[in-house]
């Protein structure tokens, strides 16, 4: 499978792609810091920075799954709310990198002021574009706790799709990702409870059912999670090893006078602070993605 994201951040949407084991095409991002961390996280990935002048024609049936969260600062209720008079309205520019690229799915996120933003007029234009574009679309609101994380986060998700984008190619790739995807879960599982059978620790439930029974258990609860994709609850971490710039937790000299800790942050930690609160949630796009393999 091959993604393409569209107001890429630091890469919320190429690293659950990562993690789908799909090969990352190109980002877009326009702010340098969010430029660094793309380029030292997925260096083979093409890179774009100003979505408003760039021609993505080149990707022309080349990309199964087009993400884009498009700034929600016109929406969110913690700004002003300015909606399509607000410059970073670029609604606009993504329809046109979609009427470009021509993906099969494209998936786009946004806060959930947008729904009820002028009588949730941008929440429907969005859909209606994307219908216009030959897309069938579902809008999901999503938070972050619901993959277990420590905050509510609403978020709305359009997921959209179109049989007729792309090349015969993509089907060929769909198939494989799915294969993928199935053969890969069902190993974990089976490693799992083989491993809990051959260390002798077994749930009260398991016990009188042996081995090969926990086995076939196995089995049946993969299935289970094909049909509900947003069940499942593992994930991987990054490492930012090596990564070329000092700790996040300014551990060493951040160039500040040490009369100044605890009073004012390094531009480093304030433009990790930044990305983090303007980030999509991996974990939430990781299922999302699941999920349109599973389809």
């Amino acid at each position: 499978m091959r993604h393409g994201s569209l107001f890429s951040g630091i890469g919320g949407f190429d690293l659950a792609a990562e993690w789908m084991g799909w090969t990352n095409v190109f980002h877009c991002e326009w702010n340098a810091f969010g430029q660094q961390i793309l380029k030292h996280h997925f260096p083979n990935a093409k890179s774009y920075t100003n979505i408003k002048t760039t021609d993505f024609t080149i990707h022309r049936g080349d990309i199964d799954v087009l993400t884009g969260g498009f700034p929600c600062q016109p929406y969110s209720e913690a700004g002003k709310r300015l909606g399509t008079e607000d410059e970073r309205h670029l609604w606009p520019e993504m329809l046109r990198a979609i009427r470009e690229i021509q993906p099969t799915w494209v998936v786009g996120e946004n806060v959930r002021g947008l729904t009820n933003w002028n009588g949730g007029v941008v929440f429907n234009k969005v859909q209606a574009d994307l219908e216009a574009e030959g897309y069938e679309v579902t809008p999901f609101l999503l938070p972050a706790c619901a993959v277990n994380a420590p905050h509510r986060r609403d978020r709305i998700w359009f997921v959209a799709y179109s049989g007729c984008s792309g090349t015969g190619a993509n089907a060929k790739r769909f198939n494989e990702s799915r294969e993928l995807l199935q053969t890969t879960e069902r190993q974990k599982n089976k490693q799992q409870y083989k491993s809990s059978c051959e260390s002798g620790v077994t749930s009260d439930t398991d016990s009188n059912i042996g081995c090969e029974g926990r086995m076939h258990k196995a089995e049946q609860q993969e299935a289970e999670r094909h049909v509900s994709p947003f069940n499942a609850r593992s994930y991987e971490r990054r490492t930012w090893d090596n990564f070329p710039t000092q700790s996040p937790l300014c551990s060493r000299n951040d160039g500040l006078s040490s009369e100044l800790v605890g009073i004012t942050f390094s531009k480093h930690r304030n433009e990790s602070i930044k990305a983090y609160g303007n980030a999509i949630v991996p974990q939430v796009a990781l299922q999302i993605f699941k999920a349109i393999v599973a389809s």
